[in-house]
């Protein structure tokens, strides 16, 4: 008998253990303060650029995980889902148009002629979109080898497309067959030049304004480096930016945009990092969901979207965005 009541006490003790951790952890998901938006400045000079009362506002939700916003000049924004592997349009009212499936698309740009490219990290590819809702593989091989998960892409200014290929989404169970991550120039002839391998994550990259400095940011060591371009689009001096360093699983610098004015819009814990020219860490655009990615648009470019895990939001600014399918090539 005392075996049986010493049993019953054994697994009331444990139903009560179990029952004080559900308390506590539904107690703490109620008292756990919820993110909200908010600007904060760290200069004056960060009101240049985003107006005192500027308001957030979602556009549409119900996404996966949201990447690859870029505008189409045609009044829409291109969106790419990783988690249900779709590349969707986006419209300002709202409306979303599905536009392709496609294994975990990931960064995209338009090139010179305005067709959608993105990536994608299971099928190890760059591809363009094509209008038939299927895609072309610009390229999946460098020096033999496959690709390891290209990550995001961007317009350079002599027209050839750059990406980088970090390990970040390397299919499970897939070899890794390139020893390194690498930052990569694709030429308008197919042709594929790792330009850097000295990244440990390259993630989101982005060229100034005039075309002299690109911007890459290495999501593992939470840091944005930058390089001199050279006329031959060689990377040279790389040397550190900015670091964007913050709580645990509050975000790491991943899609980046610069303005006109060569101030550099970045991804970052708890939201969006803006950056002047020099290096300075303007202020944070706070955000109720983390952002992996942005894209300038609207008619003048002077509105921020925002890719942010399951919504896409807009935000107003002062300042315009730098477009690289619109500048002229060099």
């Amino acid at each position: 008998m005392s075996g049986k009541l010493g049993r019953i006490r054994r697994v009331c003790l444990a139903v009560a253990a179990c029952l004080a951790v559900y308390s506590g952890s539904v107690l703490y998901a109620q008292t756990a303060p919820e993110r909200k938006f908010e600007l904060r400045p760290e200069s004056e000079d960060f009101w240049k650029l985003i107006g005192r009362e500027t308001t957030l506002e979602k556009v549409a939700s119900g996404f996966g995980f949201l990447e690859g916003p870029v505008w189409d000049p045609r009044g829409f924004l291109f969106v790419t889902d990783e988690t249900n592997n779709r590349v969707s349009r986006v419209f300002p009212d709202g409306r979303v148009e599905k536009v392709l499936d496609i294994g975990d698309p990931d960064g995209s740009t338009l090139d010179r002629n305005h067709r959608l490219i993105t990536t994608g990290d299971t099928i190890r590819a760059v591809v363009e979109v094509q209008t038939d809702g299927a895609y072309r593989v610009l390229a999946d091989k460098y020096d033999g080898k496959r690709l390891n998960s290209p990550n995001d892409v961007v317009l350079g200014p002599d027209g050839a497309l750059y990406f980088t290929d970090p390990t970040l989404d390397l299919p499970k169970g897939e070899k890794q067959e390139i020893p390194f991550q690498g930052v990569y120039r694709l030429g308008a002839d197919g042709s594929v030049r790792l330009l850097t391998q000295d990244l440990s994550q390259p993630n989101g990259l982005a060229f100034s304004p005039d075309g002299r400095r690109l911007y890459v940011d290495d999501s593992d060591k939470r840091e944005i480096r930058v390089y001199d371009v050279a006329p031959d689009g060689e990377l040279k001096n790389g040397r550190l930016f900015g670091k964007e360093e913050g709580p645990p699983r509050s975000g790491v610098p991943d899609g980046m945009k610069v303005d006109r004015q060569g101030n550099l819009f970045a991804t970052g814990p708890l939201g969006i990092w803006v950056w002047g020219p020099d290096g300075r860490h303007l202020g944070t655009i706070v955000l109720p969901e983390q952002a992996a990615n942005l894209a300038w648009g609207d008619s003048d470019y002077g509105t921020l979207y925002l890719a942010a895990r399951t919504s896409v939001y807009r935000l107003k600014t002062k300042t315009q965005g730098f477009v690289p399918y619109l500048a002229p090539q060099r």
